[in-house]
């Protein structure tokens, strides 16, 4: 039912996410995501009693249309680490990892793999702080993981050695490997330490550069939850709160970047403007959204994914119609930008969970099998994105008859 890539009948003849302009392509074909972020996939993969949840999960995703998955591809120093010690590897976690690219590839469903975490779950820069200052190092905070060349050349290390993994799966590399949409820097990179953006800045310019001298193919984006800096005054306004412009992201900025191909964007209303379930919510996700989709057609000429958004059964106020009302609004933007040929691009739903993984759940898991009304807008989204993919061609371009004809009705008929 959802032809995602048109023409693509081989297994083997699965190519590259490109992109052209501020839209994402397969085969010159548009290729508008839908798709959702299940981090502990790698985790789960390195042991035999929990490994069929990655298959699982993919079946589910697939049978609803979804398309992209974001997971990890780090796990630094902590319980079943990948990393152990800087460049020292565990090799049945590396092989969970090559499982879970193999398996993507059975459900045709390409992934975003993120390099590391702003944060200490899984390890994250804190960790390759830990392992600097047992080198010696005399490191007071963190955010040296951003400005330390020891600290820096641990990160390159990790990025070469994934990059050039060789799936013991598939025999395929993973700079090789169209399975892979994309490279993430960092999972929601901040730099408090320096408000002024300068050191985060470096550190992109650095590490996108190096990604890309090792893998020219794939696509790479930073991991931001893009909030405004101060290179861009007069858009703090939409920054959920003042922090925000404290943390020394950028978003404008930051993206410019060379060796950036697309922007990322999260939305978390429950955890930056209110923990209680109200309107604003809704408010902010679509005046947030509509800033970036403009930004990134007037300002970076790239696509961007919303690659996480969500809201926790744990707020205060919390029922699964506002849920819906949530998933429904992002879809509905994203379709107003779709339809004009702009460069909302896509999103990933934070976050999918099969059966019997509830111990696991932040609150803001998605369980497809017990939410059949969510699972339906998934669904009919999914659905909507395919036909754009496959009767829009590149040189159809969009003010053609073809597709307003065959889509308007379908797309548009019932509000979402």
């Amino acid at each position: 039912m959802f032809s995602a890539y048109p023409g693509d009948t081989e297994d083997d003849a699965w190519p590259m996410v490109q992109k052209k302009g501020n839209q994402f392509v397969v085969n010159d074909q548009p290729f508008y995501v839908n798709g959702f972020n299940t981090y502990w996939l790698m985790v789960f993969a390195a042991d035999e009693s929990t490994r069929g949840k990655v298959s699982e999960v993919f079946q589910q995703a697939s049978a609803v249309g979804l398309t992209v998955c974001r997971t990890w591809a780090f796990n630094d120093g902590q319980w079943r680490a990948l990393q152990k010690s800087p460049s020292v590897y565990d090799e049945v976690v590396f092989k969970a990892l090559d499982f879970v690219v193999s398996e993507a590839k059975k459900y045709k469903i390409r992934l975003i793999l993120s390099l590391i975490n702003n944060w200490e779950a899984y390890g994250g820069k804190a960790q390759y702080v830990k392992w600097g200052k047992a080198a010696g190092l005399n490191l007071t905070s963190d955010d040296q993981f951003f400005s330390h060349p020891t600290l820096k050349s641990y990160y390159k290390a990790h990025v070469k050695n994934v990059l050039n993994r060789v799936n013991t799966f598939t025999n395929i590399t993973y700079k090789d490997d169209p399975t892979i949409f994309a490279w993430e820097l960092m999972n929601e990179p901040r730099c408090t330490l320096d408000p002024s953006g300068d050191t985060l800045q470096a550190w992109i310019e650095e590490m996108a550069v190096f990604v890309k001298s090792i893998d020219s193919k794939h696509l790479v984006e930073i991991g931001m939850e893009g909030f405004y800096g101060l290179s861009t005054p007069n858009k703090v306004q939409y920054n959920p709160n003042t922090y925000a412009q404290q943390v020394g992201t950028d978003f404008i900025r930051n993206n410019l970047a060379l060796g950036i191909d697309f922007a990322s964007v999260h939305i978390y209303a429950d955890s930056w403007i209110s923990p209680s379930i109200t309107d604003a919510h809704l408010q902010f996700t679509k005046s947030w959204m509509e800033a970036h989709i403009e930004d990134a057609e007037m300002y970076l000429g790239m696509p961007v994914l919303f690659s996480e958004f969500g809201v926790s059964a744990n707020d205060p106020g919390y029922n699964s119609s506002f849920r819906n009302t949530l998933i429904s609004l992002v879809y509905k933007t994203l379709l107003n930008s779709t339809k004009k040929g702009g460069a909302g691009a896509g999103s990933l739903l934070w976050q999918l969970f099969p059966e019997g993984t509830d111990y696991m759940d932040d609150g803001y898991a998605v369980v497809l099998s017990k939410s059949p009304s969510t699972s339906n807008i998934i669904s009919l989204h999914s659905t909507r994105l395919a036909i754009f993919n496959s009767v829009c061609s590149w040189h159809c371009r969009w003010g053609c008859k073809k597709k307003d004809n065959i889509l308007d009705a379908f797309l548009y008929h019932d509000d979402l």
